[in-house]
């Protein structure tokens, strides 16, 4: 996979609608693709925690290395066995889980890893995004981009149930499953009218969820 062409802002973008998402009594949290350690910034600053960061990509991973309490760089599959076990209240996949190829996989190992009751909160691009589905439905194409929910680094393609359906396939418990970053076009209201407004997470770019470790 080709890494090396994202914008400059991929690897270095804040996240305040999925920080809000951490309970605040979170002193451990792990954040998968952590890229340059900006959101690991964020995550210090709000919860003064001890962050740890798994980054594929090593230049960025250097970088975040400057401000990570311990940084792993290369692909998350590699590094599991070496996270301690019933140690992190937290871990976030910021989109990423696309990104690989059995994220499943990932997620159930990743369990053990876990306090009881901790979290995995993840946002995942939207396939069911009004602008794909035009693409698809009407102009009849399957174009793929350099970001964005058509991310020719995307592996994996999800939709809200599809989530839903994943986490609660590996034993976690969904606490919330929400779109995020609306679109402000009326198109996806104009799509519904002929389908009695049943597909209105057709406007979410993403659906940010909290899953539980039961």
């Amino acid at each position: 996979m080709d890494y090396n062409n994202k914008p400059d802002a991929y690897y270095n973008f804040p996240r305040p609608e999925m920080l809000k998402l951490l309970q605040k009594t979170a002193k451990r949290v792990l954040d998968v693709g952590c890229g340059q350690g900006t959101f690991a910034v964020q995550i210090k600053d709000y919860n003064n925690a001890e962050v740890w960061g798994i980054e594929y990509m090593p230049e960025e991973g250097e970088v975040a290395k400057k401000v990570l309490d311990k940084i792993f760089i290369g692909a998350v599959e590699d590094y599991i066995n070496e996270l301690p076990d019933n140690f992190f209240d937290a871990i976030y996949f910021n989109d990423v889980l696309e990104h690989l190829a059995y994220p499943d996989d990932v997620l159930r190992d990743l369990k053990p890893k876990l306090v009881k009751n901790g979290l995995i909160i993840s946002s995942i691009p939207n396939i069911r995004y009004f602008r794909v589905m035009k693409m698809l439905v009407a102009d009849g194409n399957w174009d793929y981009a350099d970001h964005g929910v058509m991310d020719k680094t995307h592996l994996r393609w999800f939709t809200k149930k599809s989530i839903r359906k994943m986490y609660e396939g590996l034993g976690y418990e969904v606490i919330s499953n929400d779109g995020i970053n609306p679109s402000k076009s009326l198109k996806p209201y104009l799509y519904n009218i002929p389908l009695f407004f049943t597909a209105m997470d057709m406007k979410y770019v993403q659906f940010a969820t909290v899953a539980k470790n039961v």
